[in-house]
């Protein structure tokens, strides 16, 4: 049975963007993300590793709405103690270029501040500085 790829879309107005923004909502998913695309394969305590300030109860839940959404593959060993990998599916994989774009755009508007607060640049470069040397 095919699927039908608006199913769902309905209570947000049938649009995609905010479809595909909802599946990346929140402070971690895109950080979770890109590091599945780096490592392939990583397993709960060393995602905790590379994100020193989630909770673990946060990177499960992260992990698990990921998951519902067809955008992480975890897989279960029956071994003492147990192991349990995360891995991107091919629809997260998928996410790649729309993540790379995201990480390009940070690089040519955002400037570190203190605290690691991030706020837009005043001197953007980039495609910011073409965008907004037109307006």
């Amino acid at each position: 049975m095919a699927r039908d790829t608006n199913a769902g879309m309905s209570d947000l107005g049938g649009c995609q963007i905010e479809a595909t923004l909802q599946l990346l909502d929140g402070k971690w998913k895109g950080v979770i993300l890109h590091h599945l695309l780096r490592d392939e394969v990583l397993r709960f305590n060393e995602i905790c590793k590379r994100l020193p300030t989630i909770t673990h109860r946060m990177l499960s839940k992260q992990l698990r709405d990921m998951e519902l959404a067809g955008l992480v593959a975890r897989t279960v060993y029956p071994v003492v103690p147990p192991r349990v990998d995360y891995s991107l599916t091919p629809l997260g994989r998928s996410l790649e270029p729309v993540l790379q774009a995201i990480g390009r755009w940070g690089q040519e508007n955002l400037v570190s501040v203190e605290g690691m607060t991030l706020k837009p640049s005043r001197h953007p470069v980039g495609s910011a500085a073409i965008m907004r040397s037109a307006a």
